[in-house]
């Protein structure tokens, strides 16, 4: 059952207020839907629908976690948002059931959080804030919004008040600098991930395709590149920095970094600790499932066995760095080798951008509360245990962040195996209460010693008894 929402004044301030709504502030919201006693909580987005990641829900390609990690789940798994019900609404439990797939299709996890995204209440689609303030009068936060219509323009103004903030507004597509003047030219196809499908069948008329990034994205779109074009004439390139196409990392105890043990752990670090540690840790997110790996190699493999090698070109330790148009319709990219300090030029069709993503900047969003915003050495916002951002004691509310952490925080910050975790550790925190009760305990590994005060050492020596005293 959800909680119903307490009664509240026009004018009165919400409990809650979050920015965005992805699978983060989904969470937080289905999870504050069952708060007891209720939550007076608004979500806005400016989209007019959910979507996740709409462009890369290639057919057949799963989420790298298992679907326990769903909105709530690992927190409250007799939530009715739960995945599990979410099949038993659409009466596909007994098929899932039989089908035994513990991680799921990107397409049903999307599919799923739609379903959320549509019961849910207090959700407001089309919806675009434009700014947030402090209001020491009203002792709460100021949201101004613009509702959009159905073409995305302005249609009206609008304001909400509120005791806290939840900044979930996700992240934005990376494009290296030097292909950044071909990506925003409409000529020649040079396409971030993101939108991969809505070009898929402009690239596959293009005579010679390259993807670039190491990653799990790029590793799915050379393959499904690869499946659709003829034997003999793939004309693909694959390309990346890291020195290898490696696999992500794994294993059982390689997995607990994705824990809330190791996340406090992370965050109790030196800052310089920490900043030294986050690009050690690439494998444990930009790595490459296994299982793709394996059907990459195995899709190459089966187009050797007549004979000849396929048209493919697999280059690791590659960075660009120079990109340009060729006469009207080819594109030039200058390519060095890391390791051998050789440079090169390759002439392509189309480029594939599987490079990533990083947090979406919120300096205009938060202009009105810069003042308040206490800042680490690299000028990054401070973030505490309870993932608000540390501001000025004259605010008294709390403006908490959902993936805009990873500096505090660690590489669980984009996991979605940890939505739940952070989002009851935010409701528990704004309530002062335990809502939801959390493991004290979450890995096998202890990530560091355990802090014990130095054996005291007597001040003076003990008389030694004689062990035997002779004649």
């Amino acid at each position: 059952m959800t909680a119903a929402p307490p009664t509240q004044e026009p004018d009165e301030p919400h409990d809650l207020v979050g920015i965005g709504i992805g699978p983060f502030n989904l969470s937080l919201a289905a999870l504050a839907d069952g708060v007891h006693g209720g939550l007076a909580t608004a979500f806005y987005e400016q989209r007019p629908t959910f979507h996740w990641h709409p462009g890369l829900l290639i057919e057949g390609a799963t989420l790298q976690v298992p679907f326990l990690a769903d909105l709530v789940t690992l927190v409250d798994p007799a939530s009715p948002w739960s995945f599990l019900n979410y099949l038993r609404t659409r009466e596909r439990l007994f098929p899932f059931y039989f089908a035994e797939r513990f991680h799921i299709q990107r397409a049903e996890y999307d599919a799923y959080c739609r379903w959320v995204s549509s019961a849910l209440p207090g959700l407001h689609f089309s919806h675009q804030v434009d700014a947030v303030r402090w209001n020491a009068e009203r002792d709460a936060f100021e949201v101004d919004f613009t509702q959009l219509d159905a073409e995305g323009e302005a249609e009206a103004l609008g304001r909400a008040y509120t005791r806290n903030v939840a900044l979930g507004v996700g992240t934005e597509p990376c494009i290296p600098e030097p292909l950044k003047p071909l990506a925003e030219a409409p000529a020649v196809p040079v396409i971030h991930s993101s939108a991969y499908l809505d070009h898929r069948d402009r690239l596959l008329a293009a005579e010679h395709i390259t993807v670039i990034g190491s990653g799990q994205s790029g590793a799915e779109i050379f393959l499904d590149l690869l499946r659709a074009r003829p034997t003999g004439h793939e004309k693909i390139t694959w390309l990346a920095r890291t020195e290898a196409f490696a696999p992500m990392e794994y294993s059982k105890l390689g997995l607990e970094h994705f824990t809330p043990d190791y996340t406090r752990y992370f965050h109790s670090l030196p800052e310089s600790a920490r900043d030294e540690l986050v690009p050690r840790q690439w494998q444990l997110h930009k790595g490459i499932d296994a299982d793709t790996i394996a059907a990459i190699h195995s899709e190459l493999y089966q187009r050797t066995l007549h004979g000849g090698w396929p048209d493919a070109v697999l280059t690791p330790g590659v960075s660009v760095r120079t990109a340009g148009r060729v006469a009207t319709s080819k594109i030039e990219l200058h390519l060095e080798h890391l390791q051998q300090g050789t440079r090169s030029r390759l002439t392509t069709d189309a480029v594939v951008l599987a490079t990533g993503y990083r947090e979406r900047p919120l300096g205009q969003l938060l202009a009105g509360l810069d003042p308040h915003i206490r800042r680490d050495a690299a000028e990054r916002p401070r973030i505490d245990d309870q993932f608000r951002l540390v501001l000025d004691p004259t605010v008294t509310g709390s403006v908490y962040v959902q993936n805009a952490e990873r500096h505090t925080h660690g590489v669980g910050a984009p996991d979605l195996g940890l939505a739940a975790w952070r989002s009851a550790t935010i409701l528990n925190s704004l309530t002062g209460k335990e809502p939801y009760p959390l493991p004290s305990r979450t890995a096998f590994t202890s990530f560091g010693l355990e802090r014990r005060e130095a054996p005291r050492i007597p001040s003076q020596q003990p008389a030694l008894t004689p062990l035997a005293q002779g004649n």
